[in-house]
């Protein structure tokens, strides 16, 4: 969703829980009724027009801005089919493992091979999957929630697993920054319990 849209969404919720209809809002905009639902349905509002339905309802359009951000939903899991959508394209899950990695737009065209164009592409099939807002300037804004996870057993997963696994353990781990410590022993449940939650906390720094 389209920071316009959940903006409109929630100046809809405002005027639903104080029971104001549209109509009750020509006259403080100096519209008619059906200049005001085309306002709201093609999402065309100017900053002085909202300003005053903000003052309607007696609040500021920075309170609005508040309400949005509070309301907001950050994405926990992607759906199959959106995961499928994901793993069509090396390139797309590159840039989407990038941006995940907080990297900017600057950043990605300075280091890969991607003209801006393409980037661009990327960047607005992840924003209609829901991943990003790609804002004004080409900033981006992960809308991923801080515990967000890929299905279990799912595209992305397999994806992984067929592409990269071998990959990785074919490595001769040789160089900096690599490391392969392998440990032989046997672990209780508790302690497993106890390891799995470490490595979870770890994945979520």
């Amino acid at each position: 969703m389209g920071q316009t849209t959940a903006l409109v969404q929630t100046l809809k919720r405002c005027l639903k829980e104080q029971g104001i209809t549209y109509a009750q809002l020509c006259k403080p905009l100096d519209l008619s009724e059906a200049s005001v639902k085309r306002l709201f349905a093609e999402e065309s509002f100017s900053i002085k027009r909202l300003d005053k339905i903000c003052g309607y309802l007696g609040m500021t359009l920075g309170d609005l801005i508040t309400k949005m951000e509070l309301q907001q939903e950050y994405l926990s899991e992607l759906t199959e089919a959106q995961e499928h959508a994901l793993v069509k394209d090396e390139r797309l899950i590159l840039v989407m493992q990038l941006v995940f990695s907080d990297w900017t737009y600057k950043d990605i065209l300075r280091i890969f091979t991607l003209s801006e164009p393409e980037l661009i592409q990327y960047l607005v099939q992840l924003d209609k999957l829901g991943l990003i807002e790609l804002l004004p300037k080409n900033r981006i804004k992960l809308l991923t929630a801080h515990n967000f996870t890929w299905r279990k057993h799912g595209p992305v997963q397999s994806f992984f697993r067929q592409n990269l696994q071998s990959d990785y353990f074919d490595s001769n781990f040789d160089q900096d920054g690599s490391n392969l410590t392998m440990l032989t022993g046997m672990l209780s449940a508790d302690a497993r319990a106890e390891f799995d939650k470490k490595l979870n906390e770890f994945a979520k720094e």
